[in-house]
């Protein structure tokens, strides 16, 4: 039998990569869909927050809402108040792809969760975080290195 490290990071590469597909026929992706999730429930305040939020670096988030502001889905700008601080916010072309996106991030859930009784996933649920902490309190990973990965 295989280590379940690598049996773990084998299922959730084929897990991803029907996500991915999924997103991609909808005319998105996980990562833009993560970012208008995000901007869209307004759960964080400053775009610095936001890059916190998900677990990667000011420059990448910098990166990835160029694109989307390129491609009209979101709109920046600086506080009056504040110059340092930049908002961000869904154009009405950003709300449309978010409530595709929202609609295939649902029914890939609901493919998943249909192999599993509802005992299964919560069991599962218990079982991904015992692991995450073993590795993270073995040293394998570091805090850091475990957000960057979310």
């Amino acid at each position: 039998m295989a280590p379940i490290g690598l049996r773990l990071a084998r299922t959730a590469r084929v897990v991803s990569q029907a996500f991915d597909r999924a997103m991609a026929e909808a005319g998105g992706s996980a990562s833009t869909w993560q970012v208008l999730l995000l901007v869209r429930t307004q759960a964080w305040g400053t775009q610095s927050e936001l890059a916190g939020e998900l677990g990667i670096t000011g420059a990448t988030l910098t990166h990835h809402l160029n694109a989307l502001e390129r491609k009209g889905l979101v709109r920046r700008w600086r506080e009056d108040s504040n110059r340092r601080v930049q908002r961000v916010e869904l154009t009405e072309e950003g709300i449309e792809l978010f409530g595709r996106l929202r609609e295939v991030a649902r029914r890939h859930d609901q493919m998943l969760r249909a192999q599993l009784s509802e005992d299964e996933v919560d069991r599962l649920g218990e079982l991904l975080e015992r692991l995450e902490a073993g590795a993270v309190g073995e040293g394998v990973l570091s805090e850091a290195r475990l957000e960057a990965a979310r």
